[in-house]
């Protein structure tokens, strides 16, 4: 996918005004990107190469955007979306494109990023992992209460594509089937006004958490997001882990055979009770969780962990590792990271800086956790730089 070059002409286009429009790629976040005259035009729900008929919605000094009206010629990639929400519903962007499809755009889209914000090399971006059910995979979803003042009633769903209004839904066609039956009940049996959004979820199972704690989404891919940390985990045959944002212990839980000894560390006592009650009932010794930021910890750390043998795990929020995280790596110099992100983007972003400061990026690899949708899951396998 090339680098999309923002306009600095005047627009040639006006609100309400409907042209053709020939789709040139499909941009991170979903949206397929059209030019006209060169002025770059963002539309949702079309596929690369497709031609169609757009009304301009919105008009600024480098792009516009435009919603769909009519394909005029489409995609031998184009299918039926099996959700009768989608292109309403803001829950999926990749519905009506083939599940073998949606996999390349998305290996694209990483590499895209990496060399464009982070300046990495595109071969260092493997593969991309797909998901064994495209459908039905998702174990969390968070829908809302809005009134509906024309109809006079409660809705319930997820939020328009391009709206603060809810899209009133009986059914999820990505959540698993068991969350669609607790979206039923929901329905039928409503919570109380002041409850605006309501979390429906399935548990995991031999797994002890708060009911708000996070919990990786999907279930079918995460035997293969674990088998690739600790297949690079291996690698790097560190003695140590440190798990930095560690939740309830998952990662280095998952990983604990592996090492000599590991610690996690959370600031969220509401993870760091149920991790160590995880790690109590699997019975390792070699390892133990505490509460507090990571870099408040780290020197303690290292007077136990030498830092050429150890590897530290991070999987932090989609904002990425906040500046005093990375300076904390820096500083401490473990032999490996393990990186673990949801948002790309931020990704590139902390691995051009931790590339500037002292590690070279072996690899990453991407895995489709979220069919369907405009996210993708990557693990970044990065190396402290040897020096003489």
């Amino acid at each position: 996918m090339e680098d999309i070059a923002l306009n600095t002409e005047p627009s040639p286009l006006n609100i309400g005004e409907q042209i053709e429009l020939k789709i040139e790629d499909v941009a991170f976040g979903g949206e397929g990107v059209g030019k006209l005259a060169g002025f770059v035009v963002f539309v949702p729900f079309v596929i690369k190469d497709e031609v169609v008929r757009v009304e301009i919605t919105e008009v600024k000094k480098a792009f516009a955007r435009g919603k769909l009206i009519e394909i005029l010629k489409p995609s031998i990639n184009r299918v039926k979306p099996r959700c009768e929400y989608f292109g309403t519903c803001g829950g999926c962007q990749y519905q009506h494109i083939e599940y073998s499809e949606q996999q390349q755009i998305k290996e694209t889209q990483v590499r895209d990023l990496f060399e464009r914000i982070g300046g990495l090399k595109r071969d260092l971006v493997e593969s991309l992992v797909p998901c064994p059910e495209p459908y039905n995979y998702r174990n969390r979803i968070m829908i809302r209460r809005q009134w509906n003042k024309i109809d006079q009633r409660a809705v319930y769903g997820f939020l328009h594509w391009d709206s603060r209004l809810v899209v009133d839904l009986k059914k999820c066609h990505i959540a698993e089937h068991a969350l669609n039956e607790q979206i039923t009940q929901v329905r039928d049996n409503p919570p109380p006004r002041n409850m605006q959004k309501v979390v429906l979820r399935m548990m995991p199972d031999d797994w002890e958490l708060h009911r708000d704690s996070f919990f990786q989404n999907n279930f079918h891919l995460l035997p293969e997001l674990v088998n690739i940390v600790r297949n690079q985990l291996a690698d790097a045959g560190s003695k140590y882990l440190v798990d930095a944002y560690c939740g309830i212990g998952f990662f280095s839980l998952s990983l604990a055979d592996l090492v000599e000894g590991f610690v996690g560390i959370d600031i969220d006592r509401q993870c760091i009770i149920p991790a160590r009650k995880n790690l109590e009932a699997r019975g390792f010794s070699n390892g133990e969780f505490l509460l507090g930021k990571t870099e408040e910890h780290m020197d303690q750390l290292l007077e136990r962990f030498p830092s050429e043998d150890t590897t530290i795990i991070l999987d932090p929020p989609r904002k990425g590792c906040h500046q005093e995280g990375l300076y904390m790596l820096a500083k401490a110099r473990p032999g490996q990271v393990i990186y673990v992100s949801c948002h790309p983007a931020t990704l590139a972003r902390d691995l051009k800086w931790l590339s500037e400061n002292g590690y070279e990026l072996k690899k990453v690899t991407p895995l489709d956790m979220f069919p369907q949708t405009q996210h993708v899951e990557c693990v970044a396998d990065l190396r402290l730089t040897k020096t003489e």
